[in-house]
């Protein structure tokens, strides 16, 4: 519940009137000091108490505050004189811009080239040494952009050309992966072929006939000594076909020995 509004007259007590003073004079003290802190102003207090005594406070000098606003009273019956030199030094600085403006612009027009007929040789001069200047700037510039540009091209050309061997070695060494992967797989076809003749001589060796079925005087099987022709069943033509197979291939070692009878040879002619 806040504060009932006191009323504002002289405090007739004299202990209660003191009181109240140190108070206010405390509060009024710091209010000054917050608002030179706060706002940046410049702050000076004077208060005097009933009896007489002096209490101040000032955030520069209470002096120095007093003494201008001593000077700010005295200016302020000068008003009117202020407001007129005031707009006499507007209208002299707006004159002198214009004039910087109209200047700037005739130079302009020089450097392009234009408004040179009124300009004295002396002026022709000056304006030639200041556009070659320029130029002498300009080319300098334009000289340093260029060699800046020359020089990233050059390295990124370096970067680019560093990427292209790194791509050159990686796809040699995956053609040189492939190629030891394809003579790997040749070697195993090699290896494969040369175990399937050994393979086939095995499996001819177990389908060959028993040794007894030859005869050991003409190395020819009994079988072929048969002078019957005629077969009941397919299956026995095939099998005489086979055999009559394996017989010429003994041929070669027939002819080796001496005992082979022409009955033999012709019996084998017959068939």
């Amino acid at each position: 519940m806040g504060r009932g509004k006191i009323e504002i007259k002289r405090i007739e007590n004299t202990t209660n009137r003191q009181v109240t003073f140190c108070k206010r004079r405390n509060g009024l003290l710091k209010k000054a000091y917050e608002l030179s802190v706060l706002c940046d102003a410049e702050v000076a207090l004077i208060v005097f108490s009933s009896r007489g005594r002096l209490y101040e406070y000032s955030n520069n000098s209470v002096r120095a505050t007093i003494e201008k606003y001593k000077k700010a009273c005295t200016d302020s019956s000068n008003t009117g004189s202020v407001a007129e030199a005031n707009v006499q030094f507007y209208q002299q600085e707006s004159s002198k811009l214009r004039r910087q403006i109209r200047e700037l612009q005739n130079s302009n027009r020089h450097i392009l080239g234009e408004a040179i007929s009124s300009m004295s040789f002396k002026d022709l001069k000056s304006l030639e040494g200041r556009l070659e200047r320029g130029m002498s700037r300009i080319r300098s510039k334009k000289n340093e952009m260029l060699f800046a540009e020359i020089e990233y091209m050059q390295k990124r050309e370096m970067e680019l050309q560093n990427h292209n061997n790194y791509l050159r070695a990686k796809a040699a060494e995956n053609e040189r992966i492939q190629q030891q992967q394809e003579q790997q797989e040749e070697q195993q076809i090699k290896q494969q072929m040369n175990l399937m003749p050994v393979a086939a001589r095995a499996a001819s060796e177990s389908n060959m006939p028993a040794a007894q079925s030859y005869d050991h005087r003409s190395f020819l099987p009994v079988t072929l000594m048969d002078t019957s022709h005629h077969y009941s069943r397919p299956d026995q033509t095939i099998e005489v076909q086979e055999k009559r197979k394996e017989t010429w291939l003994f041929l070669p070692s027939l002819f080796l020995y001496s005992n082979i009878s022409v009955v033999a040879i012709k019996l084998l002619m017959y068939m």
